[in-house]
């Protein structure tokens, strides 16, 4: 009788498992980014969603049920290609979240120096000093350990991101059913980019990163039952509802806000000044402030160690130094954690060096979404490695055997060079300093942050040798 109502217990419901899907991709950080490219963000989420989400979801979804313990990206590609692939792959994967965390808390700032006054949301200054207060500081709740993390995510997903998501969606309908002047068109010119505007494609980098993290997700995809059944009717309705909601709430800033005066640090605030002005409810914004920080802290709190134990799992198995992995006396990586914290530290300085909130903002997340992508073309490359060596798993498995894989994953790892290339063309609507300028430090922000692993691998490897 226990051990059956154990199992019972034991299985995700189709909701439970839409709701951790959308939880972990979704986020209202994205909307004013991809707001930038107006009507056109329609064709490129549908792009991204067919070419590169649910190709992710469906990979990942296999992996974790033909490997469904811990280490996630990290067991998945050493697996395939051996320990030192994995470390890279999970090195790309913990790097890009360290430089995703300035963009986040950035976007906190943004929030929070609008509501006093809107030039904060512009002022370098301010936008660090927040990012390193905040992120210091959720650091050390980490160190002290948190128990009560779980409870507070949901109340931080609730709070916010579906309150301000569903309520800047309605307003955006209101407004555009209502005659409102709209700031952009919905012409088949608008809606269709044009090889004439390559600069147009640039909106992909923010899009696709938009759509990043159903790796972490898909993890639970073993506790589902009938997950052949399941799983694919979960994924379709996430989908539906990360790509539904993030296309109306791009679309919602845009025609409200003109192109050029949409600031990616403090637009959706900008979005909600311009609805509560309009419909005479101004004294909603400190509400809508506070729902937006509260869902930022959330954000940085849940990811602060998550990406941290695929390296902690290298280090055990001894692909890495031991002293990372060392814990403090709550448990947590305190040498990994506080490494983090300095490397996010020296990143926020970015903010100091370009011309602008906006440019900086890019142009981390441009170096974030391309570190990203080759994480996932390690995933990609060790789904069909592993499908080719070990056959297909017995949980749930990407239809139409060895072709259905090859198609799969070849369509994300196309998915993701795209999405590099693209990463080097410069905005024409941010200022970044200059093409060459941006491009320079693109390509610096990628060679310095792909080493750290090679530089480990080969001083620890003589260190092996020696012992």
């Amino acid at each position: 009788m226990q051990s059956n109502v154990v199992q019972r217990t034991a299985f995700l419901s189709v909701f439970s498992l839409v709701m951790i899907t959308a939880g972990s991709v979704d986020s209202v950080r994205n909307l004013p980014a991809t707001a930038l490219f107006g009507s056109a963000v329609i064709f490129f989420f549908l792009l991204a969603a067919v070419c590169f989400l649910m190709p992710a979801a469906l990979v990942s979804a296999e992996l974790s049920a033909k490997y469904p313990g811990r280490g996630g990206v990290y067991h998945w590609v050493s697996h395939a290609f051996g320990g030192h692939a994995g470390v890279l792959a999970v090195w790309f994967q913990w790097i890009e979240n360290v430089i995703w965390y300035p963009t986040i808390l950035a976007f906190i700032a943004g929030s929070v120096g609008y509501l006093i006054s809107p030039d904060l949301g512009a002022n370098k200054y301010f936008i660090v000093v927040v990012i390193l207060t905040a992120f210091w500081g959720t650091t050390y709740i980490n160190l002290r350990g948190m128990q009560s993390s779980a409870r507070f995510a949901t109340f931080c997903s609730i709070t916010g991101l579906f309150i301000p998501m569903t309520f800047i969606i309605c307003l955006g309908f209101y407004w555009f059913s209502n005659d409102y002047t709209l700031q952009i068109a919905f012409t088949k010119e608008a809606m269709m980019p044009t090889l004439s505007r390559p600069d147009m494609w640039v909106s992909l980098t923010g899009i696709v990163l938009s759509l990043c993290g159903i790796e972490i997700a898909t993890v639970h995809a073993s506790d589902v039952k009938d997950p052949q059944k399941a799983f694919p009717r979960a994924l379709l309705y996430s989908t539906l509802f990360i790509v539904g909601t993030l296309i109306f709430g791009a679309l919602s800033i845009a025609i409200v806000i003109p192109q050029q005066q949409i600031s990616l640090v403090s637009g959706i605030m900008q979005a909600f000044e311009a609805f509560f002005v309009a419909y005479h409810i101004q004294w909603l914004l400190p509400v809508m402030a506070l729902s937006l920080v509260i869902g930022g802290l959330g954000s940085v709190n849940n990811w602060i160690i998550a990406p941290t134990r695929g390296l902690l799992i290298a280090a055990d198995e001894g692909f890495l130094p031991a002293m990372l992995a060392r814990k403090n006396s709550c448990n947590a990586p305190k040498v990994l954690l506080i490494a983090q914290a300095v490397i996010v530290t020296l990143i926020a300085l970015v903010f100091l060096t370009m011309p602008s909130v906006n440019g900086s903002y890019w142009l981390l997340t441009a170096l974030a979404g391309q570190l990203y992508m080759l994480m996932y073309i390690l995933m990609f490359a060790a789904a069909i490695k592993l499908r080719l060596s070990k056959g297909s798993p017995s949980g749930f498995r990407i239809p139409g055997g060895q072709i259905g894989m090859w198609l799969i994953a070849g369509l994300g790892i196309i998915s993701c060079v795209v999405t590099i290339g693209v990463g080097f063309i410069a905005p024409a609507d941010i200022d970044v300093g200059g093409a060459w300028f941006y491009d320079e430090w693109i390509i610096a922000g990628l060679l310095l942050m792909s080493l750290p692993p090679f530089i480990t691998f080969h001083f620890h490897g003589k260190k092996k040798n020696k012992a």
